[in-house]
């Protein structure tokens, strides 16, 4: 492929905030060309009428689902849709050669029970789920190279695993130790209307749900077992804080040597993230704060040590919406390209 050649990319699921997301990033993107908007709901509005601030850049309107002809349209197919949908969509356009990364929990799992128990539902496509590459970049960046199928993570799982990820893998924790407690925005939630959203109900309020039952928790344990290298129990609980967007996960968990101290875990986490330009890692004393990540691909990681009790405390901070959705989503389709990873990604925050 020249220099000067686009790759054409479709969106099917358009409307939603990670489908807005993606256009936006499309628009700015050197190598991608968005050929395709699809939606169910509002097939034939022009998007700039969801979208009426991309009236200017975005002269599309939403079409219907139609997978032939996504197929003869698009190279690169996104699928930002309800969890449940891009299980049946996704074999026809890999069998039709199109690349996809599917932005739902369908594709997350190498287990198919795990997604059954969680999310419900029969599944008829193990064959195309067992080619799909968890889209943590971080982590899978080889596999995500060689991939035709890619299952983006879910926000909460990529902040959560990024702080996770060196603890376990170079087995400075005691596992079951870990606990999970995350913040996220209410963008979190999509583009719905529902009631614990409307600002009367969520602002000047914070709140748990999804206590010990929500579903990104076999999502975190999956990745951990594989990287500590037996099966982990994870205690995740997520809370909604009346933001618009952004996750702030702070993670606790006992050290097998209590005689760490946060510069050896700083070392540690220099080492393990390299080559990870979108991971940002605090110097010692100073703790990552959402507004940093706020409309960029970054992760800012910040590192404590309580010498007292004996844990390690990591936090981590994204943009729910771009690091942990539609910005990684493109990275790794950056790394399927053989392209840098930062390719027409944001890097720096508007602040404040």
């Amino acid at each position: 492929m020249g220099d000067s050649e686009r790759v054409s990319v479709g969106i099917v699921g358009a409307s939603g905030y990670g489908g807005v997301q993606l256009v936006r990033l499309l628009l700015e993107h050197p190598r991608l060309e968005l050929t395709y908007l699809g939606g169910d709901s509002t097939v034939g509005q022009d998007f700039a009428t969801q979208y009426p601030h991309l009236f200017h850049a975005v002269h599309q309107q939403i079409e219907a689902i139609n997978l032939d002809e996504i197929a003869a349209r698009c190279d690169v197919v996104f699928l930002s849709l309800p969890n449940g949908l891009a299980l049946k969509m996704a074999p026809v356009l890999i069998e039709k050669g199109c690349k996809v990364l599917d932005l739902s929990a369908d594709y997350r799992f190498s287990d198919l029970a795990v997604y059954k128990q969680w999310y419900g539902g029969d599944r008829s496509d193990q064959a195309i789920a067992e080619t799909a590459v968890y889209g943590l970049p971080e982590l899978y960046r080889d596999r995500i190279a060689q991939a035709q199928l890619v299952g983006c993570p879910g926000c909460y799982p990529t902040a959560s695993l990024l702080a996770l990820s060196p603890l376990l893998k170079q087995g400075l924790i005691v596992p079951e130790t870990a606990i999970i407690d995350a913040k996220s925005g209410t963008s979190g939630g999509g583009r719905v209307a529902k009631t614990n959203f409307l600002l009367a109900e969520a602002d000047n309020s914070l709140g748990a749900y999804g206590v010990a039952r929500h579903r990104h928790t076999p999502e975190i344990e999956q990745v951990c077992s594989d990287l500590a290298g037996h099966e982990v129990l994870i205690q995740f609980t997520p809370h909604l804080i009346p933001m618009v967007r952004g996750i702030l996960a702070t993670v606790y968990a006992t050290l097998r040597d209590p005689g760490l101290v946060r510069d050896d875990l700083l070392t540690i986490y220099s080492a393990f993230y390299r080559s990870s330009p979108w991971v940002k890692l605090l110097p010692s004393g100073t703790y990552p704060q959402t507004k940093w990540a706020c409309g960029t691909n970054l992760c800012y990681i910040g590192i404590e040590v309580d010498a007292r009790t004996g844990r390690v405390i990591v936090m981590s901070a994204i943009d729910n919406l771009l690091k942990g959705q539609a910005g990684q989503a493109i990275q790794c389709l950056n790394i399927m390209m053989g392209w840098d990873e930062t390719l027409g990604l944001p890097k720096f925050s508007f602040y404040p």
